[in-house]
């Protein structure tokens, strides 16, 4: 079993609220959800309108896969208009 983990630092710029930060992150959320069936989640700078963490975990039998999903979450990312990537790091675990 192969985990791969995504931590992702955006900024999104048009945000005035956390409202509005919201809005943003929870449809970037559910559509990593959606496309993948990864478990994805804001999981730092809460507290903060133009900031936001997003954690992903892919789970698979097989790195190549894993890096499949993972680029293509990439390019989603970095294609959404409404966001600033400032960093994705991916970490690997391994059971083998």
């Amino acid at each position: 079993m192969h985990t791969l983990i995504l931590e992702v630092q955006l900024h999104i710029p048009t945000s005035t609220s956390r409202k509005a930060k919201r809005s943003v992150v929870q449809s970037l959320v559910r559509r990593i959800d959606d496309r993948h069936g990864v478990a994805a989640a804001e999981v730092d700078h809460l507290d903060l309108h133009q900031r936001c963490g997003i954690g992903v975990a892919v789970v698979g039998a097989e790195p190549g896969h894993l890096d499949e999903v993972a680029d293509d979450i990439e390019r989603l990312l970095w294609g959404e208009p409404r966001v600033d990537v400032l960093d994705i790091d991916r970490s690997w675990w391994s059971s083998e």
